[in-house]
């Protein structure tokens, strides 16, 4: 499939009817077409559809769609089908006490660790230690992930699946100055209370344990850790993120 794909331009579309765009892409061999559509442009669509043309993914300024003109079932592949949300678990280790905050405007005012949705091109960890300061005031660094939640059918992802992670972070500041406007109460609670109390959600009871464990035995037995790594496309990098290994592991040559 590659390479016999095409972007299609909506200056040319406009010279040339659909029809016989689609008509010249077929004898080219093309195996499909995207279609780009700016807003004020959006007229094109009705007559983008006539020809077989379906939306793929809209964004703020324009929406995009596709025609499959190879053999059999579209291969062409979907758009995001998740959202992804990071939480903080922010310990102090001197205290053993953990932020946990209660969203406002909620039915069952749960304690949970403070997080929120990731936005586009940001890290796991940044999005975390971002969220919690917003919602708490506290600063802190990224330490490891704990846990990674799946979720199909999401109701507050327009029924889309889900991804939820919750990761570990330390703190660097300790004075408290919560978002009044989603925090109905925010907190520095004992993590052993957190993990036996009744009043969390059971995502966060687990992960309470978890963390106390790690807290009792050593975070090694817990952590996932993250290394960046260069990418095969020059100039970029990845991140990989997994288990920490021995030293003899690490630099095998």
């Amino acid at each position: 499939r590659k390479g016999r794909g095409v972007a299609a331009s909506l200056s040319l579309l406009t010279l040339r009817s659909f029809a016989g765009a689609v008509a010249q892409w077929r004898e080219e061999g093309r195996a499909a077409v995207w279609l780009h559509v700016p807003i004020h442009q959006s007229s094109c669509v009705a007559v983008a559809a006539s020809q077989g043309f379906a939306f793929h993914h809209a964004e703020q300024g324009s929406s995009t769609l596709t025609l499959w003109l190879g053999e059999g079932p579209s291969r062409l592949p979907g758009y995001a089908t998740h959202q992804l949300g990071v939480a903080g678990a922010v310990l102090d280790e001197s205290t053993g006490k953990v932020v946990v905050v209660q969203d406002k405007n909620r039915t069952i005012n749960a304690w949970k660790f403070p997080g929120g949705l990731a936005n586009p091109g940001e890290d796991i960890g940044d999005t975390a230690v971002r969220e919690v300061f917003e919602e708490t005031g506290i600063k802190s660094e990224f330490k490891s992930i704990l846990s990674i939640r799946q979720q199909h059918q999401h109701p507050g992802a327009f029924g889309k699946s889900d991804m939820y992670i919750i990761c570990r972070l330390q703190p660097s500041s300790f004075a408290i100055n919560f978002c009044q406007q989603e925090c109905l109460k925010c907190e520095w609670m004992d993590l052993d209370e957190l993990a036996r109390t009744e009043h969390t959600t059971p995502i966060t009871s687990s992960v309470a344990r978890l963390l106390l464990y790690g807290y009792r035995e050593g975070f090694d037995k817990i952590d996932i850790t993250m290394r960046e790594l260069p990418a095969v496309y020059t100039g970029l990098f990845y991140k990989l993120y997994h288990r920490e290994l021995p030293e003899s592991y690490r630099n095998i040559t």
